[in-house]
């Protein structure tokens, strides 16, 4: 596993190739299986293939120009009548995301929506709900672009991101 999460880098480039529907399928289920608060399960997923779509994403927020050079982008949602952890359940959803795209051949880049930075077309999460025609009691987090790299940028290096002085033990004063 841990392997996998050397590998997870931010991709925001990709090849024309069709993400197959198999792999689409376990990305989903990878989601689906994260935790939420009290296993609500509040989230819920919508797959975006279509192209005038995905163009429209990329005007969401000033970051967000690459969503419509991706095959599929995944738009994570949250039922706020159904929960209250809308930003810990559907983060964690979006690392198994993640993850699952590295373990699949494939990159993705998490696109903040919510409390994003206002693009050309507005409020990020508004402009999203009004185009996907998302009911008013739902929240969306992050677009999850996915598809094939134009190129992977290699694994962390270990040794640059572990650190042992972050490490505390006991009380935040004591080293191991």
């Amino acid at each position: 596993m841990l392997e996998i999460i050397r590998k997870r880098r931010s991709v925001r480039n990709y090849i024309n190739k069709e993400v197959e529907s198999d792999k689409i399928r376990e990305i989903l289920k990878a989601a689906m299986f994260a935790p939420t608060a009290k296993n609500l399960r509040p989230w819920e997923f919508i797959v975006v293939k279509d192209r005038e779509l995905k163009n429209h994403f990329s005007k969401a927020t000033r970051y967000s120009a690459f969503a419509k050079d991706a095959d599929v982008v995944i738009v994570i949602c949250y039922d706020t009548n159904k929960g209250n952890r809308f930003k810990e359940d559907c983060a964690i959803a979006a690392q198994n995301i993640y993850l699952e795209a590295v373990n699949q051949g494939l990159g993705t880049c998490y696109i903040q929506i919510a409390e994003g930075t206002e693009g050309s077309m507005g409020e990020p999460e508004a402009f999203i709900k009004k185009l996907l025609k998302i009911p008013d009691h739902y929240r969306v987090l992050c677009l999850m672009p996915l598809g094939y790299p134009e190129n992977y940028p290699p694994p962390y290096d270990e040794k640059m991101l572990f650190e042992e002085s972050k490490i505390h033990y006991e009380t935040f004063d004591s080293k191991y």
